[in-house]
């Protein structure tokens, strides 16, 4: 299984000091995780015909919750919702609905919003208890990541649509974490900037490398 090869990873790590500069984290781990679904079900389209690799999409993302949060019947419960939304925007778009179906689909749609925004508070809670290594060393690191995961968290099962020109931006303790997409930003108290990117793959455990950008 995914979650218990990433286990055996970090075990591993541990074992030998974890020497390498930028050590697999949980944190990291999840975030690649979540990158890697948004970005499975946009290539995914809008087809109807494409629910099978949109569940299997939905499957890998749950053991990589596993394997770093936990069990968590409400992050499950999150993603399986994503999906049901995806699902019925899809074929409201994509066929023909008879009226008062469209109606019972919309109504269902409002139904599943309101679990979400219930569901998120819980989640961010969890997320806040993830193990992420915060060491004098591994400020920023950790800084990035709880950043850059209640970001993610934010636009999970959302309908914020595309991402803007401008970067997300958030405020973790007194560093400032900005999303660009392929790579992040985090502004230090003291002026100084960094520039973050995420390495590895989810399935076998992923960290993030902050420099110091001149």
């Amino acid at each position: 299984m995914a979650h218990r090869a990433l286990l055996y990873v970090w075990f591993v790590c541990c074992l030998s000091g974890c020497s390498i500069a930028a050590p697999l984290t949980p944190g990291a781990t999840l975030l690649s995780g979540l990158n890697e679904y948004q970005g499975e079900m946009a290539g995914h389209g809008g087809s109807t015909a494409r629910w099978p690799e949109r569940q299997r999409a939905a499957g890998s993302l749950k053991l990589i919750i596993t394997a770093t949060v936990g069990a968590s019947a409400e992050f499950y419960r999150l993603v399986d919702l994503d999906v049901r939304r995806r699902e019925f925007i899809i074929t409201m778009r994509e066929t023909s609905v008879r009226a008062d179906r469209l109606k019972e689909m919309k109504e269902e749609l409002s139904r599943m919003n309101d679990e979400i925004a219930a569901l998120k508070p819980v989640v961010r809670s969890q997320l806040t208890a993830l193990g992420i290594p915060s060491g004098p060393e591994q400020r920023v690191e950790e800084a990035a990541t709880r950043g850059l995961l209640s970001l993610a968290l934010d636009s999970f099962a959302s309908d914020g649509g595309s991402r803007g020109v401008e970067a997300r931006s958030i405020k973790v303790g007194q560093f400032i974490v900005s999303d660009h997409g392929p790579f992040a930003t985090v502004r230090a108290p003291d002026g100084r900037t960094f520039r973050c990117v995420i390495f590895g793959a989810a399935e076998d455990g992923a960290g993030i490398r902050c420099d110091r950008l001149q």
